[in-house]
């Protein structure tokens, strides 16, 4: 008998199109475990809410726009489940129990509840769902029992959280939750097009399922090797923007060619620029493809959304049922 797979959850907030950063930086880590663990994936709407709550008809509108980017990239719904966090309600069940119990000092110790509220001071965030959402991300990881949660090295202490809340949940009411463990997932090296972290906010971002027609001419703008004042001038790839894009989405082969004229000054900055567009283009016209299926049938995504809230709900509830039993709460 072939042994289960071991449980991944992840999730993201749908607050817009996804770019080049999110695909490298977490997509390109969930299409590769879907082959090989029992992957559970979710639109994080309510965490969404945290922060845009005063425009929630905003979030709904990004859900589906959010699924369609995934399934584009690689996400396949028969290979892992995609779900609607607000449409689990167990999510928000196991979040009202926990809450009971989470000390308070460790909320507004979190490491990243201050820079939250500075990096977007111009929302009033002095609010009890701002402040008690490390409680709601570790009610969506515990609910499944997940074995792993893949992780940046900046979201360890979210995390931690989690392990901490399940580990103060097991010491009062006896062991019930595994403590996830962290399945540590590459860094990006994808900046964006000024060099500084790709972002949105920034302006800086090419979009996954952006027009071919737009991409063109923010990569023949993008920023270079400063140091290369003319064509003649030698180049550093290593402190080049462009190349970390051709690393990624460029053939090793034609990479070292790049190299070699960038190095020896054969090859310009435009000339490198032009390789980047078509490798661009190689690249994205495969999920713009795929993409344009998902728009001319938006069946597909509400059916793929419905059949994966099913099977989110089946077995969040299995949690939920043993641990009512557990407090005894099962009227």
């Amino acid at each position: 008998m072939t042994a289960p797979l071991h449980r991944i959850v992840s999730g993201m907030r749908p607050t817009g199109a996804l770019h080049l950063g999110h695909y490298f930086g977490v997509l390109v880590n969930w299409i590769e475990l879907q082959d090989d663990y029992d992957c559970f994936f979710f639109v994080a709407d309510w965490h969404a809410m945290t922060t845009e709550y005063a425009e929630p008809k905003r979030i709904k509108a990004f859900v589906p726009e959010l699924v369609k980017d995934w399934v584009a990239a690689g996400l396949d719904p028969k290979r892992c489940t995609i779900f609607q966090q607000s449409s689990v309600k167990t999510h928000a069940e196991l979040h009202l129990i926990l809450s009971m119990m989470t000390p308070l000092g460790w909320l507004e110790r979190c490491p990243t509840y201050k820079d939250m509220k500075e990096q977007l001071d111009a929302k009033d965030l002095n609010t009890y769902g701002f402040l008690g959402y490390p409680v709601l991300m570790a009610s969506d990881i515990l609910i499944y029992k997940p074995a792993f949660v893949p992780v940046g090295h900046d979201q360890l202490p979210h995390l931690e959280f989690t392990r901490e809340i399940a580990r103060r949940f097991n010491f009062l009411h006896g062991e019930f939750f595994p403590e996830p463990q962290a399945k540590l997932t590459p860094e990006s090296k994808l900046p964006g097009l000024d060099g500084r972290k790709m972002s949105k906010s920034y302006g800086n971002a090419i979009g996954l399922c952006e027009p071919l027609d737009s991409v063109k001419p923010k990569v023949m703008s993008m920023l270079t090797d400063i140091n290369r004042a003319r064509k003649s001038d030698p180049g550093n790839p290593d402190i080049c923007n462009l190349f970390p894009y051709h690393k990624l989405m460029t053939g090793a082969d034609k990479c070292e060619e790049i190299v070699a004229g960038c190095t020896n000054a054969s090859w310009g900055c435009v000339d490198c620029k032009k390789a980047l567009v078509a490798s661009l283009e190689q690249f994205l016209g495969p999920i713009h493809a795929r993409r344009a299926e998902l728009d001319a049938n938006p069946e597909m995504v509400a059916a793929l959304l419905e059949d994966g809230n099913r099977r989110a709900r089946e077995e969040s509830e299995k949690t939920l049922h043993a641990l009512r039993h557990e407090l005894n709460f099962d009227f």
